[in-house]
């Protein structure tokens, strides 16, 4: 996970500052070193980490920080809070059009993953109520416009192709066809490089001179550490872009252009993308991931996670059956599938406040053993489904056989299954009752 490396750095540097209790000039200057130090092996920017740590000094060594009961927590609040403003202190929106259609270029480096990351963009804005356009204009590399298809195809958005026209023409009529098929917005999946040259800069200076686009988004990898932010300058001085979106932004990236991008280009990052599917994208808030890289957590995200994931018509169908004290095998394999939408477990164990992300590294949902899970459900009967107690030997037997599992496969899920049972009870009857009454939840986190 990104950040991991620098978070741990962070966390000890601030662990010896609370076990001093009052705090001197010292102290501080010295926890300001080991945070200056982390800070560049993250690959964040020299001139960056200068500036952070000026300021960050600059409040730290007041005498309200020094002489307050908690100067630590003092000075934690502090580096939070710069952290926030170097990251670009809140999410930014894209620049939408008052009159549709709203023209979103995507630019960057060939490798960068603009053709998958402007499909998970065009699904959000779908999901958000418009009516996206993906636009082909990558004529160059073999089968992109290929790929820009497949990719639209599974997040059910449409592709405008016009093969191997010119891309400044491709572009021109793509927004026409927008305009006369009620898309509302149209992104423009534009050609890249391996690095940056002027016959890549004039093409894309020349669509932008046709189409005039509302927002020119700069897709960077953030594996590429320092190399992002120089990319982002390029693009910056030749073109003019308006917000970045941070690419593989899970993977074990030092977050080096997280934190330098921002500062470098004065462009925010509205994006950040998350995992190979086509649903891993968050928008980008600053204060959240500030508080993630503190080791702080990020209850917010961790939220909009959950609700994105469990439908709130099931969480109160939910609800009543565990009031009834009904929780069936069925709900426990939905309960399973809906956790397993959430993503990985790591990442969300890193969202919790004071939670160890580590202890869950690389963690997720067994897709095989979910999978085995369902085949054991669906060769059950309905009844047996609704009442484990007549699963016997032979019953067990022949689910074994129809589901491609062994027996001890099916005694394991039905263990897991009563011990999940057992915990529901809890909420069952009147604890339930009292929990929704005083609570009145929207929707659970487990869906109940």
């Amino acid at each position: 996970m990104a950040f991991e490396s620098l978070s741990e750095k962070l966390s000890a540097t601030f662990k010896r500052l609370r076990s001093k209790g009052r705090l001197t000039e010292s102290d501080v200057k010295d926890a300001m070193r080991d945070v200056r130090m982390a800070l560049l092996e993250a690959d964040v920017s020299y001139k960056v980490v200068k500036d952070f740590i000026a300021r960050v000094s600059q409040r730290a060594l007041g005498q309200d920080v020094l002489e307050s009961l908690t100067p630590a927590q003092m000075v934690i609040k502090i580096v939070n809070e710069e952290l926030t403003e170097t990251m670009g202190k809140e999410n930014a929106k894209i620049n939408m059009a008052s009159k549709p259609p709203t023209v979103i270029m995507l630019v960057g480096l060939q490798g960068a993953g603009k053709t998958t990351n402007g499909a998970k963009l065009a699904a959000l804005l779908k999901k958000n109520g418009k009516r996206p356009l993906l636009v082909a204009c990558d004529i160059y590399r073999p089968a992109a416009i290929d790929q820009l298809i497949t990719v639209g195809r599974q997040v059910d958005v449409p592709v405008f192709q016009m093969g191997t026209e010119n891309p400044v023409r491709i572009a021109k009529a793509a927004i026409a066809h927008a305009g006369k098929n009620g898309n509302d917005v149209v992104l423009l999946d534009t050609a890249g490089r391996l690095h940056i040259d002027e016959a890549l800069m004039e093409e894309l200076q020349n669509i932008k001179a046709e189409v005039q686009p509302h927002e020119i988004m700069l897709v960077v990898d953030a594996m590429t550490g320092q190399d992002a932010v120089n990319a982002a300058k390029a693009f910056d001085d030749a073109l003019g872009i308006d917000s970045v979106f941070l690419t593989k932004l899970d993977g074990d990236a030092r977050g080096g252009a997280a934190l330098s991008v921002r500062a470098v280009t004065g462009k925010p990052i509205k994006y950040a993308g998350i995992g190979e599917k086509l649903d891993g994208i968050e928008p980008f808030h600053p204060d959240r991931m500030a508080s993630r890289i503190l080791g702080m957590g990020d209850i917010l995200t961790l939220i909009e996670k959950a609700e994105q994931s469990f439908d709130e018509k099931k969480a109160q169908e939910m609800a009543e059956k565990l009031m009834k004290n009904r929780f069936t095998l069925s709900d426990f394999y939905e309960q399973l599938v809906q956790l397993k939408s959430m993503g990985n477990l790591g990442d969300i164990a890193g969202m919790i406040p004071g939670m160890d992300s580590k202890a869950l590294a690389g963690a997720t949902v067994d897709e095989k053993a979910l999978s085995r899970t369902e085949a054991i459900l669906l060769s059950m009967t309905p009844e047996e489904r609704d009442n484990p107690s007549l699963l016997n030997s032979s019953r067990k037997k022949r689910i074994a056989r129809g589901s491609g599992t062994q027996v001890v496969d099916v005694n394991r899920l039905l263990k897991q299954f009563e011990q999940m049972q057992a915990l529901t009870k809890q909420f069952s009857g009147k604890n339930m009752k009292r929990l929704m009454n005083s609570k009145k939840p929207k929707k659970g986190l487990f869906g109940f």
